[in-house]
């Protein structure tokens, strides 16, 4: 045989074995779920064969578990179109990863549906499902909010983003606090007295709870389970607690989250000596990602929050947002538009028109001296360019103020019914079979008024801030 055509002949089985040994190391890789040293020889792979329906899952499962469900999406549903086993479920997951929530159910129900001829069992993809309906409900109802600035920074060190006022206590990772006490935990949060402690730490069952404690004289009491249901599911962490002493934000990876770990809140009731059902706080906050530590700086009007979404491993993005006195929905009825509100795919679409943040974004990094006299305000009006307005007087406009008014009183309205439902749905939580059948057609009476009352605000501040303007620039 020629030479040249065996050298040629051996260099091809060469290629074959290097190419072999890798795919072999990759899917060794892959099974211990080491995705980012797996997914280059996927994606060289699915470069040289693509329509290979195997490597196309594999790098696109990669793509999908180190933060770019985007570029998974494509491979997934090559995959899927090949039938490839499970392509389906992880299609699914890329979907409501991009908060594509309708094609999610649609894929979660035709695999459930595969699983069921095949006499699998479908639990966990029941479960699956059941979380992307109720995350299509939450995208629908997804909350207006400003974000201001975001930045990504290392994962172990988010803390160090929080530059909030003395008044609103004080923040620490567990580690630090408790340097010598032998056991793990997340994050402690002290009160602006320092006279009380919220933290997390691990549990004989290797999950995390919320305790607390409080300083008498001079002596820490034992930390104490928080009462209710806030550590009943799986794990509880990154607690804060409002200057009122009785609202709490944490954040939890139980069956309620949309992805990971979800922020959520609830409050004491000093009448029984425990918490409120806590609530979800929805779009944009929570995310099919880990979304954690939400902290609100009364003084500077601030609040800040932690996400991983889309984020690659070891990162995190911190967000510094405007709090909003009422929940307003995006007003929009376009999904895309919701989609890109709720994911927050760019800051800036949240800001008001013509509007220049830069001054609040000095102020959150500025250290406020104890005490510092706060800005008395009824409310966060935003006019544009620096202008804003905190009570009724400091509007020029007549008919502004109009409009203004009737958003007070509105916004007090959906406070008092808010604050009706949290005390029937404790009741209907607590009550008997009969006493559920009763309340049951309250609650979604109330339910419906609140929805009906939600969106007249934002119509309404909308007319009140034209008015304004038009008034602003007539008067130069």
């Amino acid at each position: 045989m020629n030479k040249k055509y065996i050298l040629f002949f051996l260099f091809g089985l060469l290629s074959i074995t290097i190419s072999a040994q890798s795919l072999a190391e990759a899917k060794a890789l892959y099974e211990k779920g080491e995705y980012e040293e797996a997914k280059p020889t996927f994606k060289k792979l699915v470069k040289t064969q693509p329509g290979n329906g195997n490597y196309n899952l594999w790098y696109g499962v990669c793509c999908l578990e180190t933060g770019e469900p985007a570029e998974a999406l494509k491979h997934l549903e090559s995959a899927v179109k090949r039938r490839v086993p499970s392509g389906q479920l992880y299609l699914a997951r890329a979907y409501n990863d991009l908060y594509r929530f309708e094609e999610a159910i649609e894929t979660y129900e035709t695999y459930i549906s595969d699983l069921r001829k095949r006499k699998r069992s479908t639990e966990e993809a029941e479960q699956l499902l059941e979380k992307s309906k109720s995350n299509l409900r939450m995208l629908k109802g997804v909350e207006e909010v400003c974000f201001i600035d975001s930045f990504v920074v290392d994962k172990e060190k988010f803390l160090d983003a929080y530059k909030i006022s003395p008044e609103s206590g004080k923040l620490f990772m567990y580690d630090t606090y408790f340097n010598d006490s032998g056991k793990e935990g997340g994050t402690v949060y002290e009160t602006e007295l320092g006279n009380k402690l919220y933290y997390s730490e691990m549990q004989p069952d290797s999950t995390l709870s919320i305790l607390s404690r409080n300083k008498l004289l001079d002596k820490w009491s034992d930390g104490s389970l928080l009462p209710g249901s806030i550590n009943e599911a799986m794990n509880a962490d990154y607690p804060y607690v409002l200057t009122d002493g009785i609202t709490i934000y944490y954040a939890s990876d139980g069956p309620g989250s949309m992805g990971g770990y979800d922020i959520f809140v609830t409050r004491y009731n000093t009448n029984t000596d425990s918490y409120l059902m806590p609530e979800n706080v929805g779009m944009p906050f929570n995310s099919p990602y880990n979304d954690y530590m939400m902290v609100f700086d009364e003084v500077k009007g601030l609040g800040w929050f932690v996400s991983d979404r889309f984020q690659p491993e070891g990162k995190a993005c911190v967000y510094l947002f405007i709090p909003n006195p009422e929940h307003k929905r995006v007003e929009s009825e376009d999904i895309e538009v919701k989609r890109a509100r709720a994911a927050i795919t760019a800051i800036r679409d949240s800001w008001k028109e013509s509007s220049d943040y830069a001054d609040l974004i000095r102020l959150s990094h500025t250290e406020i001296p104890y005490g510092e006299k706060k800005i008395e305000k009824d409310f966060e009006f935003i006019i544009g360019n620096n202008i804003v307005y905190y009570k009724l007087d400091d509007i020029n406009s007549p008919e502004a103020k109009g409009y203004y008014e009737k958003v007070v009183a509105l916004n007090k309205q959906i406070k008092e019914l808010n604050e009706k439902l949290d005390g029937l749905r404790v009741s209907y939580a607590e009550g008997n079979k009969a006493r559920k059948e009763q309340l049951k057609p309250t609650i979604l009476q109330a339910e419906e008024q609140l929805n009906a009352l939600l969106e007249q605000p934002g119509e309404l501040e909308k007319k009140a801030r034209n008015a304004e303007i038009n008034y602003l620039k007539n008067k130069r």
